[in-house]
C-alpha cells in the first residue's frame, strides 16, 4: 500500500477520534457525558445536558469530517476518469477514517458516537448540494416525527443517491468516492441499531420530551 494512503488514513482517524462532546462536558460541566442521558458522546445527548455545548459539539464534530476531506480536495490532483493519481482514493480514505475515528475513538476505548455530524462534515466537503438536500430530508422527518434518530438515518441513507444525482459529475464517477459514501451511510445506520429497535417497538424517545428511563433515550451523533 502507498505510504500516503497510510498517512492520510491515520491522520484522518486521529482527527475524527477527538471526542469533543466528552471533552466539552467534562471541561465546562465537570461531568462524564457517558453517564448521563443516553450515554452517547454526540451532540444530541450533550444538548440534553447543556444546549450551548450541544451546538458546539455538533459544529466541532462536523469540522472533524469536513477539514481533512476539504484540505485534500484542494491539495491533491484528482483524475477526471480513472483514478490515475490516487487522489480520489485519498479523499475516500480521509472521509472513511474520519468517521471511523468518531465511532471508535482510541481515547475512549473505541466507544464513540454514531457518526452523523462527522459524516455530515465529510459529505459537505464532497457535495454541498447533496448535503443540502439531505438536510431538507432530515428537517422534514424531524418536524413530522420529532425523532432525531429516524431523521438522521433517512437523511444519511439518501445522501449517496443525492450526490450521484447533483454532485460534481467527474468526482462522483470515481468508484471509490461513491462506494465510500455508501459504506459510511451503512455504518451510521448500523450504529443506530438500538434506535431502530426502539422505533419498531414504539419506545424511542422524541427529542425535547423528558425521558422516563435512560434506556429508552434516542440518540444522534
Amino acid at each position: 500500500m502507498r505510504t500516503d494512503y497510510i498517512i492520510v488514513a491515520v491522520a484522518a482517524y486521529l482527527i475524527g477520534s477527538i471526542p469533543f462532546g466528552y471533552v466539552l462536558v467534562r471541561l465546562f460541566k465537570k461531568q462524564d457525558i457517558r453517564t448521563t442521558g443516553s450515554g452517547n458522546i454526540g451532540a444530541t445527548n450533550v444538548a440534553r445536558t447543556a444546549p450551548g455545548l450541544g451546538i458546539a459539539t455538533l459544529v466541532l464534530d462536523a469540522l472533524k469530517g469536513f477539514l481533512p476531506v476539504w484540505f485534500l480536495g484542494r491539495h491533491v490532483p484528482i483524475s477526471h476518469d480513472a483514478d490515475v493519481t490516487g487522489g480520489a482514493m485519498l479523499l475516500s480514505l480521509a472521509a472513511l477514517f474520519a468517521v471511523l475515528g468518531h465511532m471508535f475513538p482510541v481515547w475512549l476505548k473505541f466507544h464513540g458516537g454514531k457518526g452523523v455530524a462527522t459524516a455530515a462534515g465529510v459529505f459537505l466537503a464532497l457535495s454541498p448540494k447533496a448535503i443540502g438536500l439531505s438536510l431538507l430530508v432530515f428537517l422534514a422527518i424531524f418536524v413530522v416525527t420529532h425523532y432525531v434518530s429516524l431523521a438522521s438515518i433517512l437523511a444519511t441513507a439518501c445522501f449517496p443517491a443525492f450526490a450521484y444525482w447533483v454532485g460534481n459529475p467527474w468526482l462522483w464517477r470515481q468508484r471509490s468516492i461513491l462506494l465510500t459514501s455508501i459504506l459510511i451511510s451503512i455504518l451510521i445506520i448500523v450504529k443506530h441499531h438500538e434506535n431502530i429497535r426502539r422505533l419498531v417497538s414504539g419506545t424511542e424517545n422524541k427529542f425535547g420530551k423528558k425521558k422516563v428511563e435512560a434506556a429508552t433515550a434516542g440518540t444522534k451523533d
